[in-house]
């Protein structure tokens, strides 16, 4: 994979993570999950009601944690072709776990989650995600889109029946096409980013870009350049303060320079 212009080496990857129930639910299904030793983070956003919810992101967050943690303890030196193959298989073993325990238990029933990971190899940035949790990047104070939603409204955005500026005033915002727990057959997407010394990924729960718009993250993050938990705290008041209508949860990776 050829360089980003400028690009240098890159093998620090810092990590901070922050959830909130927001003003309105009582009970918070996000779950958040990284291991900095291994360059791993993993965001799910819970649903199927009270506890079951947090079951589910509870579950795919652990789990693929804890499956690419073992698998960068066994080779230190794995491709970003091995870490995406791998990112596959576990989240196809956590959804056909949560499906297991729903099945078993019906108090679990119709528990599910997206979910948005992230592993890193040297300089490259492994994204997989099912659902509309998000990962965006920050690169040199231009935010950009990394995910593509997995949503009845994104599908009517994409095939153009519903213009991007109109997608606030149109329902079916959170009726999501893709989800763990949903589908025993789900494929999540994969896709490999080039990193930089520099760079900020962050990735989040729908009660974040569902409160704020794109502008108004890149804002709180270009203020607050090289202080990644004062920029995670600043997004999570600002939802809620925007109406804190959903639970909330960042997690920012911050690229250094090795040593």
């Amino acid at each position: 994979m050829a360089k980003p212009p400028g690009s240098t080496s890159v093998q620090q990857y810092e990590m901070l993570s922050l959830t909130h129930p927001g003003r309105v639910r009582e009970h918070n299904e996000d779950a958040v999950a990284f291991d900095t030793l291994a360059q791993v983070a993993v965001l799910a956003d819970g649903m199927g009601g009270y506890a079951a919810g947090e079951v589910a992101s509870g579950m795919a967050t652990a789990q693929i944690c804890a499956r690419i943690a073992r698998l960068k303890a066994d080779y230190p030196k794995v491709s970003a072709l091995d870490l995406s193959t791998e990112l596959r298989f576990a989240i196809r073993h956590v959804n056909a776990e949560i499906l297991r325990a729903a099945r078993g238990n019906p108090q679990f029933s119709g528990m599910g989650a997206t979910l948005v990971a992230v592993a890193f190899t040297g300089n490259v940035a492994v994204v997989a995600h099912a659902g509309d949790s998000r990962v965006y990047l920050l690169r040199q104070n231009q935010l950009r889109l990394l995910t593509h939603d997995h949503s009845a409204l994104q599908e009517q955005i994409d095939m153009g029946l519903i213009l991007p500026e109109d997608a606030e005033k149109v329902g079916g915002k959170n009726l999501v096409t893709r989800a763990l727990g949903v589908d025993a057959k789900l494929e999540p997407d994969v896709a490999m980013h080039p990193m930089m010394a520099g760079d900020v990924l962050l990735l989040c729960s729908d009660g974040l870009n569902d409160m704020l718009s794109d502008a108004k993250i890149e804002t709180v993050l270009r203020q607050y350049t090289g202080y990644p938990s004062a920029a995670a705290r600043q997004l999570v008041e600002d939802a809620n303060a925007a109406g804190g209508r959903d639970n909330v949860s960042v997690i920012l990776v911050t690229a250094r320079l090795p040593g």
